[in-house]
C-alpha cells in the first residue's frame, strides 16, 4: 500500500474514537432529537414512562411521610412503585441496567433515612450526585472539553470538528455554564432547606420534584438552543 493510501486511511482511524466518545457522552445524557434537528423534550425525559419514574417513588415518599409520619411506611411505598416500574421494563424486556437503576437509587435513599431516622437524608443521595454532575462539568471547562460540546455535536454530526472552531468553541462553552447553573441552582436552593431538618421535609421534597426532571430537560433544552450554529454556519440567508 502506498505512502499516500496509508494517509488518507488515517483521518478515518482517528475520527470512530472521537466520534464513539461523543456518542457515548451524549446516549449517557439521554438526549434526543427530532427529525428536524430539534430537541425532543418529552424523549429526553425518557418519555411518559420515564417521567413517572423519576417523580413517582419521590412524591409517594413525599406524600405518605407527610400523611401518616411514619418514616418505614413512606420509604416502604416509595421502594415499591420503583419495584413496580422495574418490572414494567423487564416485561417490556428493556435492559436490566435501566429496571435496577431507579430501585437501587431509591434503595440507597431510603438506606440513608432508615439508617439515621430522618426523613431529610432521603434526599442526600441526589446532592451527591448532583455535586458529581457539576464537578464533571467544571472539569470539563478546565480541560477545554466543555461537555455540551461532545453532547450536541454528536446529535449535529459535528463530532468534535467544533473544537477547531473558536465561535462554536465559545457557544458550547456557554452551553455548558447553562447547564452548570441547573446544578448549582439546585445545590443552593435545596442545601439549605436539608439543613432545617425534617420541619422543612414538605419545602425540600417540592422543590427536589420541580428541580428534579423538568428543570433538567429545560435546562437542556436552553443549552441547545444558545449553542446553535449561527445563521450564516446554516446556509445563505433570504433577503429582507
Amino acid at each position: 500500500m502506498s505512502n499516500e493510501e496509508q494517509g488518507a486511511q488515517r483521518p478515518d482511524t482517528a475520527r470512530p474514537d472521537a466520534s464513539e466518545l461523543a456518542r457515548s457522552v451524549s446516549e449517557a445524557a439521554g438526549i434526543h432529537r427530532h427529525e428536524d434537528g430539534r430537541v425532543n423534550l418529552l424523549k429526553t425525559a425518557g418519555g411518559w414512562q420515564g417521567i413517572a419514574e423519576s417523580i413517582l417513588p419521590g412524591l409517594l415518599f413525599l406524600l405518605v411521610y407527610t400523611a401518616a409520619q411514619s418514616l418505614p411506611l413512606a420509604l416502604g411505598v416509595s421502594l415499591a412503585s420503583s419495584a413496580v416500574f422495574a418490572v414494567v421494563r423487564l416485561i417490556q424486556k428493556q435492559k436490566l441496567t435501566m429496571a435496577l437503576a431507579g430501585v437501587v437509587g431509591v434503595a440507597i435513599s431510603a438506606w440513608f433515612a432508615q439508617s439515621t431516622g430522618s426523613a431529610s437524608n432521603y434526599y442526600v443521595p441526589g446532592f451527591f450526585t448532583n455535586g458529581a454532575y457539576l464537578l464533571a462539568l467544571l472539569v470539563s471547562l478546565a480541560v477545554r472539553w466543555p461537555l455540551a460540546g461532545l453532547l450536541f455535536g454528536f446529535l449535529r454530526n459535528e463530532g468534535v470538528g467544533w473544537r477547531q472552531d473558536p465561535a462554536a468553541y465559545r457557544r458550547y462553552t456557554l452551553a455548558t455554564w447553562t447547564i452548570i447553573a441547573i446544578f448549582a441552582l439546585r445545590l443552593a436552593v435545596q442545601l439549605p432547606l436539608y439543613f432545617l431538618g425534617d420541619p422543612a421535609l414538605p419545602a425540600l421534597g417540592a422543590t427536589r420534584l420541580v428541580m428534579g426532571t423538568p428543570l433538567y430537560v429545560l435546562g437542556l433544552w436552553l443549552a441547545w438552543l444558545l449553542s446553535r450554529p449561527a445563521p450564516a454556519e446554516d446556509g445563505p440567508q433570504k433577503p429582507e
